[in-house]
C-alpha cells in the first residue's frame, strides 16, 4: 500500500499492477509498479535496514548532483524504509554480454559496453567521492582492518571449513594479517569503493528512454510534492537514438577505499568468463580514464591489483558459501565452480607473498568435490512450434531430439475465419484457447514431464534439450503452447531457453533469470 502511495506521489497517477522482481543476494524487496493505464512504470523498493536505505538514498542524491548515471529516487517514505525510483528497464549488463559469457568470445558491441562501463567506473570512484560525507556509509565508512578481517573470516568459516579441508589456522591467520597489511598500505585509498561492482549491478539503458521524475527525492507527506513538479528525464545522448548507456545500481554497501577493489570485483566476477586478453584491454581502458583524475603508475597498479584479486576471490567464495551452504540458495551453489576455476587460474601465476595460504588454496581447488564438478556449460532448452504437414523439427545439436507434443486434438481456432490472420502469440487466440480450456490439461501434463527431464539434465550436466509442439498449420495451438512452455521453463529454471516458431519464422531467446 505504501509503495502505491509513493508511486502516486511521484507520478500523479494511480498505481496498478505490482510485479515482484528477483533479488537473489539481498533481503531488500523490489517491485515494478505500473500505473493503472500502463503508461508509466517505476521501481519500488522496500528495505529491511533504515541505515542501509539511508546510505543508498544519500549516495544517490550525491551521485546525481555529480552527474553520474544512477537511478533517480522520486519519492521516499518518512521512515526511509520504502521508496520509488525511475525504471531503467530490464537489461542487466550481465545479460547484455550473455553470448560472450557463454562462449568466451565477446562481440564488438559487448566489448564496447564493457569499455564504457569500466571507464564509467573510474569516473564514478573519483567524482563520486568528491565532497561526500563517508560517515553515512553502512555498515562501515571505509575500507579498514576490521572490514578486511570480516571478509577473510567469512571465507575461512563459511567456505574453507565447510569443505572439510584440514589446515593450520594459526599459520593461515599469519598470512591473513600480511595480506591485510599490504591491502591497507596502498595508495589511492580515498575513492568511492563500490565494493560489489559486477555486471549484475549495472543496468544498460537506451538513449531516449524517458521516465517520470520529480526534481529530487521527496517525502511521502511532503505537501510540496505534486504531479505538476514532474518532468521527463532522457537517458543517454539524445542525439544518438537507441545508444546503450551503463547505469549503476545497488551501491548501498559502498565506502571510502582503494580503487583496485572494484576493478578486481568486475573483471574477476565468477560467471563473467573474461579471458586474460580482454581483462588486460579493459584494465588499459580503466587506467586511461583514471589518468584524467590522478597520476597513475601502471606497473604499480598491476602489482597491487593482484593482491586485491586474491582477496576479492576469497571474499566471493565466503559469500557463496554462506548464501549457498547455509541459506540454501541454489544460485550461489551453482556459482561456486566458476569461482573455483577463477581461483585455479589465479594460482597458476601466484607470487610467493603468502606461501601457506597459496598452498591451502591449491589443495582446496584439487579437492574431489571441485575437481569432479568443474565448470559446466549451461543447459540450452529449445522450444519449437511446428506444422505436422511440414514435418517434426530436426535437432541440430546432435542430441537426437526430445519431447514432441501433439496439439491437434485441441479445439482449433484456425477453423474460424476471424482468427485467420492471428497466431498463438496474439491476444484473441490466447483468449479463445484459455476460455475453451482444452489445451490447459495438455500443458499441465507437458510441464510435469519436461520439468522432470530438465532437473535431471541439469544434474547430469547435459547441454541440450528439445521440446516441440505441433498442430495442423503451426500457427495457433502449437505457437500458444510453445510460448507457455518457454515462459514456464524460464521462470522455474532460468538458464537459456530458445523459442522457435518455425512456420512463423520467429526466434528469440528468453532473458535469463536469477534463481
Amino acid at each position: 500500500m505504501l509503495l502505491s502511495q509513493l508511486f502516486t506521489q511521484a507520478t500523479g497517477k494511480k498505481a496498478g499492477e505490482q510485479v515482484a522482481l528477483t533479488a537473489s543476494g539481498s533481503n531488500r524487496r523490489y517491485y515494478r509498479i505500473f500505473s493503472d493505464d500502463k503508461e508509466v512504470s517505476l521501481i519500488g523498493v522496500q528495505g529491511t535496514s533504515r541505515d542501509e536505505n539511508h546510505a543508498f538514498l544519500t549516495m544517490d542524491k550525491h551521485f546525481l548532483s555529480k552527474g553520474l548515471n544512477v537511478p533517480r529516487v522520486l519519492a521516499v517514505s518518512d521512515d526511509e524504509m520504502a521508496y520509488v525510483q525511475e525504471d531503467l528497464g530490464d537489461m542487466l549488463l550481465f545479460n547484455y554480454i550473455a553470448e560472450g559469457r557463454k562462449t568466451g568470445v565477446f562481440c564488438e558491441s559487448e566489448k564496447g559496453m564493457l569499455r564504457q562501463t569500466i571507464r564509467a567506473l573510474a569516473r564514478f570512484q573519483v567524482v563520486g567521492a568528491e565532497d561526500f560525507d563517508f560517515r553515512v556509509c553502512y555498515p562501515q565508512p571505509e575500507f579498514n582492518l576490521r572490514s578486511i578481517r570480516w571478509d577473510l573470516n567469512y571465507f575461512k568459516y563459511c567456505f574453507l571449513k565447510a569443505t572439510g579441508l584440514e589446515f593450520q589456522e594459526d599459520k593461515l591467520e599469519n598470512e591473513f594479517e600480511r595480506l591485510a597489511y599490504i591491502l591497507l598500505q596502498q595508495k589511492k585509498m580515498n575513492a568511492f569503493m563500490y565494493r560489489d561492482f559486477q555486471s549484475r549491478n549495472v543496468m544498460v539503458a537506451f538513449g531516449n528512454r524517458v521516465a517520470p521524475m520529480a526534481p529530487g527525492a521527496i517525502k511521502a507527506t511532503d505537501a510540496s510534492a505534486s504531479p505538476q513538479n514532474n518532468v521527463a528525464r532522457s537517458f543517454g545522448d539524445p542525439n544518438k537514438e537507441g545508444e546503450p548507456v551503463p547505469y549503476f545500481i545497488d551501491f548501498q554497501g559502498g565506502r571510502k577505499g582503494p580503487v583496485y577493489y572494484d576493478v578486481a570485483s568486475f573483471l574477476w566476477q565468477a560467471k563473467a568468463n573474461f579471458h586474460d586478453e580482454l581483462r588486460n584491454e579493459l584494465i588499459g581502458e580503466y587506467l586511461d580514464e583514471l589518468g584524467k583524475y590522478m597520476e597513475v603508475d601502471k606497473q604499480e597498479f598491476y602489482n597491487t591489483l593482484r593482491h586485491f584479486v586474491l582477496f576479492r576471490t576469497m571474499q566471493v567464495l565466503g559469500a557463496y558459501g554462506f548464501r549457498g551452504y547455509f541459506e540454501k540458495k541454489p544460485h550461489f551453489l551453482q556459482s561456486i565452480p566458476f569461482a573455483i576455476e577463477n581461483l585455479r587460474r589465479l594460482l597458476k601465476n601466484s607470487a610467493d607473498d603468502y606461501p601457506y595460504l597459496i598452498e591451502v588454496l591449491h589443495e582446496m581447488t584439487e579437492m574431489k568435490q571441485f575437481k569432479e564438478v568443474g565448470v559446466r556449460k549451461p543447459l540450452v532448452v529449445k522450444v519449437y512450434s511446428f506444422s505436422y504437414k511440414k514435418g517434426i523439427p530436426a535437432d541440430d545439436s546432435g542430441n537426437g531430439g526430445g519431447f514432441v507434443f501433439d496439439c491437434r486434438a485441441v479445439n482449433n481456432p484456425g477453423k474460424y475465419e476471424r482468427y485467420t490472420y492471428f497466431t498463438g502469440m496474439d491476444e484473441p487466440v490466447i483468449k479463445f484457447l484459455e476460455q475453451d480450456g482444452e489445451i490447459l490439461p495438455l500443458l499441465d501434463s507437458a510441464y510435469k514431464l519436461v520439468d522432470a527431464s530438465v532437473k535431471r539434465y541439469i544434474d547430469r550436466g547435459f547441454r541440450n534439450l528439445m521440446v516441440s509442439f505441433g498442430c495442423t498449420g503451426g500457427q495457433h495451438r502449437s505457437v500458444y503452447a510453445a510460448e507457455k512452455m518457454a515462459e514456464h521453463l524460464n521462470t522455474k529454471f532460468g538458464g537459456e531457453v530458445r523459442l522457435i516458431h518455425r512456420e512463423q519464422n520467429v526466434e528469440r531467446t528468453l532473458e535469463e533469470r536469477e534463481k
